[in-house]
């Protein structure tokens, strides 16, 4: 049976070079970065090669990068380093409805400890109006924390318009952008986002998983949230982990962004036709979201029974953020949509290795599917 990965925003295959490189760093160039002896000189340089292939992937200066275990752990950072550190210019802090869990639960976290925690409203398409944000955002916000591209749907949020806010309200906030489901699909470039801090993940762009960066614009403050070491200028103490940062380097080297792009879309737009050639589907992400994700829905079939079958059948989707469990999609409800499409929902995500047979593996699984399956109650 050919297998018909299409789960890529949960995560994707390693590249060789990527793993190639990470097998160089475990058994041969092995040394601590941090030691001074010429071993150590060694896999220092290493790490200033991979920092530096982050930074110009999103126009940053390299002393503005600092390595993490993920995505998770860089929005983390971010959300509650800037909020202590801000905590004597106020206490507001806008975000949004339909952000990742790693953004999600550290604000309810925030909120617990008495932090006026304002989330936005995302409308049909799960993007956030740019007027309530224009409305909430004051001299007493210090954090305003959007993702850019949303994990579940693909909808894309106007990254640049909030910072254009902040400047014309006078506001203090720091501009934080989770762009874990955006880096290496779409360009990405921090001075013209205008966003001081910017997360980004190894394992969604054929890197290992472990391993992910913070982009922390100069000037920006942090109040690091672990300690014991000197490494990331103290703002992430702990030995650095080479064999995970060097192929996370190598798997940003490798990135042809622009005919990637192009490419998936012409994908996304081959399965938009397949599907609206089957009565009740109905596609829940909006037209011009990325290419790279496709949320649609059955309204019969729950997500869990129709992912089971699509499985046996060698096709692998989701039925929306891998660090959910399965859980009811939060992103989709906060859209305004009826259970009988959240409960049914398909998520597609393509890579640059995704196919036509792919696409067509799936469209042929699912009919079977909605011929024989049990209708949702």
């Amino acid at each position: 049976m050919n297998l018909h990965y299409l789960d890529n925003s949960a995560t994707t295959q390693v590249s060789e070079a990527a793993a190639n490189k990470a097998m160089e760093l475990m058994r041969g160039n092995f040394a601590n970065p941090s030691s001074l002896h010429s071993l150590g000189f060694e896999a220092s340089k290493e790490l200033t090669k991979a920092r530096e292939t982050v930074a110009k992937a999103i126009g940053a200066d390299s002393a503005e990068i600092y390595f993490t275990s993920g995505g998770s752990e860089a929005n983390n950072l971010a959300i509650f380093g800037v909020a202590e550190a801000m905590k004597r210019r106020g206490n507001k802090i806008v975000t949004d409805a339909a952000e990742h869990s790693s953004v999600y639960d550290p604000m309810q976290k925030l909120k617990s400890m008495g932090y006026d925690v304002v989330f936005l409203k995302t409308d049909k398409s799960g993007k956030i109006s740019i007027d309530e944000a224009f409305e909430k955002i004051d001299e007493n916000t210090v954090l305003v924390s959007v993702m850019h591209t949303n994990n579940e749907t693909g909808a894309v949020n106007p990254i640049s318009d909030l910072s254009n806010i902040i400047k014309r309200k006078n506001s203090p906030a720091v501009l934080h952008c989770d762009a874990v489901q955006a880096f290496g699909k779409t360009p990405i470039k921090v001075a013209k986002l205008g966003v001081n801090l910017l997360s980004v993940s190894a394992h969604k762009i054929h890197g290992p998983k472990g391993v992910g960066a913070l982009y922390v614009k100069k000037g920006t403050r942090l109040i690091p949230q672990h300690f014991g070491g000197k490494q990331e200028k103290e703002l992430r103490g702990g030995t650095e982990a080479m064999p995970l940062i060097g192929a996370f380097g190598v798997a940003v080297s490798e990135l042809s962004v622009e005919a990637s792009h192009n490419r998936v879309k012409a994908l996304n737009t081959y399965l938009r036709e397949k599907l609206s050639e089957i009565e009740g589907i109905t596609v829940n992400s909006p037209k011009d979201a990325s290419p790279y994700i496709l949320n649609f829905s059955t309204g019969i079939i729950r997500s869990e029974t129709m992912l089971h079958h699509l499985s046996g059948d060698g096709v692998f989707v989701s039925s929306g953020s891998a660090c959910s469990k399965g859980g009811k999609s939060r992103v989709l409800t906060s859209m305004g949509l009826p259970d009988e499409i959240i409960d049914t929902a398909i998520r597609v995500s393509f890579s640059k290795h995704s196919t036509y047979e792919d696409c067509d593996a799936l469209t042929e699984s699912l009919k079977n599917g909605l011929k024989n399956l049990a209708r949702r109650k």
